[in-house]
């Protein structure tokens, strides 16, 4: 995988995290979460896999990962590839991470605090120009 689909990963299991944040995710939500996450990422460039299928397909594979683990990997994938991070990706990967938390009213005090820990933790973290503009 390259580093923007590294990071198309990583955000995945951020969603995936969050919609897990509150309970397990029932069908109705398993096809929200989808519809989220293809309408966000469809106008990234380069976007030509179903990220949201993946990332179900694997996690759900991989019962032993919790919330806290999934959340850490996605964010250590994040880190990692961050050279790739332009400010667009880096906006609509905190749209997907607020989508998600209201899908499903009332956003819990578990998908609350992941979203605000997300925005923390992404806020310093800036991609390299010449990077993500050499696409």
């Amino acid at each position: 995988m390259t580093p923007l689909d590294n990071l198309h990963y990583a955000i995945g299991e951020l969603a995936y995290a969050t919609a897990a944040a509150d309970g397990k995710i029932d069908k109705k939500e398993r096809e929200e979460f989808h519809n989220i996450v293809a309408a966000e990422l469809r106008f990234c460039k380069d976007y030509g896999f179903d990220i949201s299928d993946i990332i179900f397909q694997i996690l759900d594979k991989d019962k032993q990962k919790d919330v806290e683990e999934m959340y850490a990997s996605a964010m250590h994938t994040i880190k990692a590839n961050s050279h790739y991070l332009s400010p667009q990706l880096k906006a609509t990967f905190i749209k997907v991470m607020e989508h998600i938390a209201k899908a499903f009213p009332p956003v819990t005090p578990s998908e609350r605090s992941l979203l605000e820990r997300f925005k923390k933790e992404i806020a310093p973290i800036n991609g390299d120009p010449i990077f993500y503009e050499r696409k």
